[in-house]
């Protein structure tokens, strides 16, 4: 079963997928930020294309566990996945993958340039590699 695995921003969206087993997770695209509508139509490709079964959502909650705007709106975004996908919604604490992801592609000496383009797919990856590590 693959489970894909989102990191929702107001700019970009990063995508990720677990391997057929459900082990491992693969960073997959950074997706520009047009709109919800385009965005499903891309989110779904992605669904059909690894055929996935369940999908994991990063929810940015504050340090203290609290919902602020940014968690605020992100669940909208999931309540919309919601009313237009037929699959499992999972929320997964996505709190500092960001960061993370920024000193994992610091580490690799990515440039600055270079980072900007990979660094939301590789939080996606982290945030479902946390879920699929839970599991």
């Amino acid at each position: 079963m693959r489970i894909l695995g989102i990191d929702y921003g107001n700019k970009r969206v990063g995508i990720a997928v677990s391997d057929s087993l459900g082990w491992t997770a693969q960073p997959l695209a950074t997706l520009q930020m047009h709109g919800h509508q385009e965005l499903l139509t891309e989110i779904k490709e992605y669904i059909e294309k690894y055929k996935v079964e369940k999908i994991v959502v990063g929810m940015p909650y504050n340090m203290d566990g609290t919902m602020g705007k940014r968690a605020e709106i992100t669940q909208a975004f999931i309540n919309f996945l919601k009313n237009n996908l037929e699959l499992p919604i999972i929320l997964q604490d996505e709190r500092l993958t960001t960061s993370q992801a920024k000193n994992i592609l610091l580490e690799a000496d990515v440039s600055r340039k270079g980072r900007k383009k990979v660094i939301d797919k590789l939080a996606a990856s982290l945030i479902l590699q946390s879920y699929l590590d839970q599991q």
